[in-house]
């Protein structure tokens, strides 16, 4: 093979890799919608903010219209396509087809990633804003200046999408800054933090001024409180402090005590029945709802922290694919009608919306391999540490088993385990297996490191 072939094969390959994570979308005949996709949509138009819904990402959502939302996903995956070629880059496996193949072919196949990234959701915006902190942390020196510059905005725009990721990104941040100490007092290469922090400074403030331009208030997506106020009422927190103290006079969810019970966490939030719509809505009744989250943190220590780490440790092992994917999303059904009726004609004709998409067959696939791929980042570790394979691929590993439990925890604990949230994960786990594979007995010494420098100038 001639250089120059070999050159365009190298460079047409994230094209064919694009076109390969967008299968659920081309099997379908439209982007894969969720129920929350409408919720989104609908900012812009309305120009005002709602629970848990970027404004910043309904904007997105906006600009595709005139194409069916097409342009929307394949930025979405052409954005996954790019990353794993940094990755195995920054793994010194930037010279193997076979390998970006591999993992593709993996992650396509073997896991939800797909799903997600031909999904109109923030939800591939988890899995890349993981990859990118660890791109800009862990690989800063190979990395080219307008690749930096790249992932600090792809990671600004995902934090103003969704809250979880800011918090997820946090996380993540400070467990790198502990890594620091550590490393410095063994003497080990630390990672380097700025662009990362520059990455989620953006964020915040993307965010303010998304939801002020187009919501007309500066400051995050509400909901926070509302979600974590949910999941207390789903596990009796809520009931038992309304049985302690109701009736009282400055608590306007006594009126509703003894209905409480009853509710999910998604019928508290969601239902229109539920008692948060009759006191005013998720804005009116934050005062409250805030006042008994700390009421309840300080009367009943215990059952909080009971509590939470068992929705954590749900969350932690929820991670089939296909939750929320179905044919009953009315609140996008309306979305679409109102705001983007040129699409709607191709909405109603794509297969989700004709029948349930059944994942039976998938899921017996992708449960046990995401199972196998948690249960080998320790292993990779492990391995490291016994120079087995090179300290980078434990450095991936690490990164994606702190993002696991994080998440867990975040969306587990803040406000109710549901699979979809774990699930957008196990690719990263998946992803480093292969990786870690792959590198075998292959550490990069300076002088692969310099190779791999050297192949980027």
């Amino acid at each position: 093979m001639t250089l120059t072939l070999r050159k365009v094969i190298f460079a047409l390959t994230p094209v064919a890799a694009t076109a390969t994570l967008l299968w659920p979308a081309l099997w379908n005949g439209f982007p894969i919608v969720f129920y929350d996709t409408g919720g989104y949509l609908a900012r812009p138009f309305t120009q005002t903010l709602e629970l848990g819904r970027s404004a910043l990402y309904g904007a997105y959502l906006a600009a595709g219209i005139p194409l069916n939302f097409w342009p929307n996903i394949v930025v979405q995956t052409a954005i996954v396509a790019w990353l794993v070629t940094l990755e195995l880059r920054a793994q010194g496996l930037s010279d193997r087809l076979m390998a970006y193949w591999l993992v593709i072919i993996g992650l396509s196949g073997f896991t939800s990633l797909p799903w997600y990234a031909a999904q109109l959701m923030p939800d591939v915006l988890v899995p890349v804003t993981v990859l990118s902190l660890h791109l800009l942390a862990y690989n800063d020196a190979l990395l080219r200046r307008w690749e930096r510059a790249t992932l600090v905005i792809i990671v600004a725009f995902a934090i103003a999408s969704h809250m979880t990721i800011l918090a997820l990104a946090l996380g993540l941040l400070v467990m790198a800054g502990l890594w620091c100490i550590v490393s410095f007092r063994l003497g080990l290469t630390a990672p380097l933090l700025r662009h990362a922090v520059l990455a989620i400074t953006l964020g915040l403030l993307v965010s303010g001024l998304s939801n002020f331009w187009i919501g007309g208030h500066f400051g995050f997506t509400p909901g926070g409180m509302n979600f974590l106020f949910g999941r207390l009422v789903q596990d009796g927190v809520v009931s038992l402090y309304l049985a302690d103290r109701c009736p009282h006079e400055a608590i306007a969810l006594c009126a509703y005590q003894h209905e409480i019970a009853a509710f999910s966490t998604s019928d508290w939030l969601w239902d229109e029945d539920s008692p948060l719509y009759k006191l005013g809505g998720s804005v009116s009744f934050a005062p409250e709802a805030q006042r008994i989250v700390i009421a309840t943190a300080i009367d009943y220590p215990i059952m909080h922290i009971r509590t939470a780490l068992k929705a954590a440790l749900d969350q932690f092992v929820s991670f089939a694919t296909g939750d929320g994917i179905d044919p009953l999303a009315w609140n996008t059904h309306w979305a679409l009608e109102r705001f983007a009726p040129k699409t709607f004609t191709a909405f109603v004709a794509a297969r989700q919306q004709l029948e349930p998409i059944d994942f039976t067959v998938m899921n017996a696939i992708h449960v046990p391999v995401g199972w196998l791929a948690i249960g080998g980042l320790p292993l990779i570790l492990f391995a490291s540490a016994r120079r087995f394979i090179p300290r980078h691929s434990a450095d991936l590993a690490a990164t994606t088993l702190i993002a696991l439990a994080g998440n867990a925890l975040i969306c587990g604990a803040l406000s109710n385990p549901h699979d979809r949230y774990q699930s957008r994960l196990i690719p990263l786990a998946l992803l480093s297996i292969i990786v870690a594979a792959l590198s075998y007995r292959v550490p990069r010494s300076e002088t692969n490191l310099g190779a791999a420098r050297s192949s980027i100038a």
